[in-house]
């Protein structure tokens, strides 16, 4: 795979930093998309959305809900077994883990809810006021009166 510098493109633009910070990600090589835990994106209304994360064997305790620098982290590790117990076979997983979900301007996180072996996240995106669409009133120019007295001026004449 190519290696890119994006140095020029740091230089050449004001404010688009998350842009390159995004494609630096994106174009890494030596990161590998972990598959654990499966996990969900769904969108629950226009601007909501709801992260769900199977997390079976974790109680509420064990699991880390965090926002750092526009990244949802959600991290888990379990207390380690005393070794009371003795496994014929071990088929769930309760490895440590942390998965990263970079987030959109705007969005902010609106609560976590753990029920039957799920995490649900729940996201919002709020758009401030200044930068909501907005319809900008037409009025009439102020030459077309003008335009009449100088039409009255000249019947008087």
């Amino acid at each position: 795979m190519r290696s890119f510098d994006f140095a020029p493109l740091y230089r050449a633009t004001v404010g688009f930093d998350q842009i390159a910070d995004m494609m630096d990600r994106v174009l890494a090589n030596d990161v590998s998309q972990p598959t654990y835990p499966p996990y969900n994106i769904e969108k629950t209304a226009d601007d909501a959305y709801r992260i769900s994360i199977a997390v079976a064997g974790f109680s509420e305790d064990d699991l880390s809900v965090e926002v750092k620098d526009h990244a949802l982290v959600v991290s888990a590790r379990k207390a380690e077994d005393d070794g009371a117990r003795n496994y014929l076979h071990r088929g769930i997983a309760t490895r440590a883990f942390e998965r990263r979900f970079q987030l959109a301007d705007h969005v902010r996180v609106e609560g976590a809810s753990h029920a039957d072996g799920m995490l649900h996240i729940d996201l919002v995106r709020e758009i401030p006021e200044a930068l909501k669409p907005r319809r900008i009133a037409i009025e009439k120019a102020d030459g077309a009166e003008t335009r009449k007295d100088v039409v009255d001026a000249k019947s008087v004449n």
